[in-house]
């Protein structure tokens, strides 16, 4: 695969052999950030489980300290007085039955969060086979099915991120813009981790962060001494 020129000066900043302090490593994600946009940092760790079982799942959300640097856009599944709380509290889209159709009638997906009050669920259900691979059905874990509709919407819009496992047990989730410096990034960072470690099912075994890398939307990516985290 062919890499730019300013891809490839990011490279040579980067030791790939080497295993990084997570403080060391977000200052090096800031400097091999060369786009002309605000690209955002990600993490991705690499855990010992097996999300095939139950047990072994990997799921919550946090509010980062200082967000993610992007407004999420909010659809809440609600009806009556919680469908007013949701608008009032911001929710970019709230309906029932009619955005249930717009989604399977339309292939329509502009919006990045879903919401739900727990007697929506038998709509939503509807949907969970093309909301569940794409990773936006609600739960309660994450507090996406609830009746504080304004609470939930409120966190989301300040910065609530979801965690989880995908099938290959890998957690990926946005920490913040470049533009937020090296310092509020490894705040989000030890936030976020903090939570994926205390996260860890009791069934798992052996070594419970296999790998974790932050990386820049076009840049390298930069590991972590994960043994220091935990």
């Amino acid at each position: 695969m062919f890499r730019g020129k300013k891809y490839q000066d990011s490279v040579k900043l980067v030791d790939k052999t080497k295993l990084y302090d997570s403080a060391e490593a977000l200052e090096l994600a800031v400097k091999t950030a060369k786009a002309k946009f605000d690209e955002t940092v990600e993490l991705h760790a690499r855990l010992g489980v097996d999300s095939r079982h139950a047990d072994q799942q990997v799921r919550g959300a946090i509010v980062l300290p200082h967000g993610t640097g992007r407004t999420a856009k909010v659809l809440v599944f609600a009806k009556g007085p919680k469908a007013d709380e949701a608008l009032a509290a911001g929710a970019d889209y709230v309906g029932e039955m009619d955005l249930c159709t717009k989604i399977q009638t339309e292939n329509w997906f502009d919006f990045d969060v879903v919401v739900a009050t727990p007697d929506m669920m038998g709509v939503v259900g509807r949907l969970g086979k093309v909301l569940g691979p794409k990773g936006l059905m609600p739960s309660p874990k994450a507090g996406t099915v609830t009746m504080d509709v304004a609470k939930a919407v409120n966190e989301i819009k300040a910065g609530k991120i979801e965690y989880r496992v995908d099938k290959n047990n890998i957690v990926h989730c946005p920490i913040g813009k470049v533009s937020f410096g090296k310092e509020k990034l490894a705040e989000n960072f030890d936030a976020l981790m903090s939570a994926i470690i205390k996260a860890k099912p009791a069934t798992a075994k052996g070594q419970y962060l296999k790998s974790v890398v932050v990386t820049t939307t076009m840049g390298p990516g930069i590991k972590i001494n994960g043994s220091k985290l935990s």
